[in-house]
């Protein structure tokens, strides 16, 4: 065994540390090395969104003190960065196993260091605490959650203070803090009860009340209330307030899923929390299936995600990607501003850069300005806050089913995108149409986008590296072609370089740097490679395009993207 790693191990038994954790650690050394070096193999990583690792003992661990840690390193940050006034913290916290323990006791190290803490009396929504940041005058915010991360996991979420996770320069300044901490001597864990404010009920309604002035159809939903809408939160925060907003929308056959709306971080009734996923949506389409009804809507644990399952064109329940989704809620929130009369050249739009360029299409045949922005709904946030007051923000979204709309949350809201996807239902119903349907006639108007993904996961310090020695073989031998087509343009967002492979020409990118490869092809397909950073994998995202003239070429237009997503699969020896 490494002996670095043994010695920050029998660290861990001795000193300031609980007498239950010196136990287990001890145990460790004896009996289990391999889970030793994967404990204690390094530190957990405070990285841009903060932390996310499984929960146990050790330095590479989610636990009380590396919690702690972290926390006192945002404190001393925020301290630095706001002298001279009353330092005001928001924190919340989802259903996961020791997240309500996580979140008081980051509320106890930031009351010790003479912060006003807003801590919320039970769980809710990462949206919301966006929105709580934003609304208490907080100069920055904390969310405890893992996201849609197996039950093993959970993670802290950091916000600044407009509501939004950490850009440059704060994340790495923060960063650079929270590593200053090496010891748990350094942390003040002393809480100062006085100094830490139970909230709950009174930031809903004013969530609430916010998210109602989303509503742009509220006679179409008059027409339509009865619906058959199904609805799981996934055993996660989305109960507390996803069947209210659509109750207050004016929809009034909501059917929650029982069994998943119990909050439960065993997460009992999914292999895996994540809407993704199409076996976490089994128990909601059995149920929609049940009910004979129009639509179903999964939020992740943290309630900023969410998946949709609508009928296809032979009334079955399919699942919807998160491109697909954006593209009908786009379309719609788009086509009823300017009904409204509320276009006036001053609005926008943000998608990520490895999202359907079809968002890009249906914002330009509105005449509205679109930004392109790295993965991360932080960089979405960002361009919301650079424009305020001189351009107007309508809705973003990434393919990975977050959506925002409207300006006062900075991150992506499930809440509210479940409350506009039920209207966008209702909008398309009382067009004679159903939801598939519309998508159809979407892809008619714009062309027929086929989207992909797949994450190829490495565990461990072994496939941590297998992971960063994949990028370094894209970068040092990038493919020729791919599925017989050559590769025409290379966009390499680490070096911040456009290759045209033609010309020879090269162009800058004007984004920070991020760790992501793009290879366009010269049929039009594009190619994205990203190791995740919350996660240990690295994502392939393929997208593919053809004319669809009609409704009647749907099934064989489909057949053929599918043909050349698989191919392209394959020519990349990923399956």
């Amino acid at each position: 065994m490494d002996e670095n790693i043994l010695v920050k191990a029998k660290s861990w038994t001795r000193g300031n540390f609980d007498e239950e954790t010196k136990s287990r650690v001890g145990e460790m050394i004896e009996k289990n090395p391999a889970e030793l070096t994967d404990s204690f193999y390094r530190i957990l990583e405070f990285g841009t969104g903060g932390l996310r690792g499984v929960m146990g003992d050790g330095t590479n661990r989610m636990n009380k003190y590396t919690v702690g840690m972290a926390t006192q390193g945002l404190a001393n940050y925020v301290m630095r960065m706001f002298p001279g006034v009353q330092h005001k913290m928001a924190i919340a916290h989802d259903s996961r196993n020791n997240s309500r323990y996580f979140a008081q006791i980051t509320a106890e190290v930031l009351s010790a260091n003479g912060f006003k803490v807003y801590l919320f009396d039970d769980l809710r929504p990462t949206p919301e605490l966006s929105f709580a940041v934003r609304q208490l005058g907080c100069q920055s915010g904390v969310m405890i959650t893992a996201s849609h991360n197996p039950k093993e996991y959970n993670g802290y979420k950091a916000y600044w203070d407009d509501g939004a996770q950490f850009i440059s320069p704060h994340d790495e300044n923060v960063i650079k803090e929270v590593e200053k901490i090496s010891s748990i001597d350094q942390v003040m864990w002393e809480g100062n009860i006085e100094n830490i404010i139970s909230i709950g009920r009174e930031i809903d309604e004013a969530y609430l009340a916010r998210l109602k002035t989303l509503s742009l159809s509220p006679d179409v939903i008059r027409q339509h209330k009865d619906l058959k809408i199904v609805y799981t939160p996934l055993h996660g925060t989305g109960r507390t307030l996803v069947p209210e907003i659509l109750k207050r929308f004016g929809f009034e056959n909501i059917h929650p899923v029982p069994e998943q709306m119990v909050a439960d971080g065993n997460f009992p009734t999914v292999r895996s929390p994540n809407p993704e996923e199409h076996s976490a949506l089994d128990m909601g389409i059995r149920l929609a299936e049940k009910l004979n009804a129009d639509l179903l809507m999964a939020t992740d644990p943290d309630a900023d995600r969410v998946g949709i399952a609508v009928r296809d064109l032979k009334n079955n329940i399919i699942l919807l990607n998160g491109n697909q989704t954006a593209a009908l809620l786009f379309y719609y929130v788009l086509t009823r501003w300017k009904e409204l009369g509320k276009l006036n050249g001053k609005q926008f739009i943000v998608k990520t850069i490895v999202t359907s360029e079809l968002l890009r299409d249906i914002a330009v045949s509105f005449n509205l300005k679109y930004y392109d922005v790295l993965t991360g709904f932080k960089y979405i946030a960002d361009i919301i806050r650079k424009t305020e007051g001189s351009e107007e923000f309508i809705i973003g979204g990434e393919e990975s089913y977050g959506y925002l709309a409207g300006n006062f949350v900075r991150d992506k809201d499930a809440v509210g995108a479940c409350a506009l996807i039920a209207e966008t239902l209702a909008w398309t119903v009382s067009q004679g149409k159903s939801l598939y349907e519309l998508l159809i006639d979407i892809y008619v108007k714009y062309g027929f986008y086929k989207e992909s993904l797949l994450s190829v996961t490495r565990k461990g310090q072994s496939g941590a590296l297998e992971i960063k020695q994949m990028m370094i073989d894209y970068r040092g031998n990038p493919p020729k072609e791919i599925n017989g087509s050559k590769v025409v343009k290379i966009k390499d967002y680490n070096s911040l370089v456009e290759t045209d492979l033609l010309s020879g020409n090269q162009n800058a990118i004007h984004l920070p740097k991020s760790d992501v490869l793009q290879f366009f092809t010269s049929d039009g397909s594009v190619i994205s490679v990203r190791p995740s950073g919350t996660e240990p994998k690295i994502k392939f995202y393929f997208g593919v395009r053809e004319t669809l003239p009609g409704r009647s070429a749907f099934e064989e237009t489909e057949k053929k993207l599918n043909e050349k997503l698989q191919g392209i699969i394959s020519s990349l020896n990923l399956k």
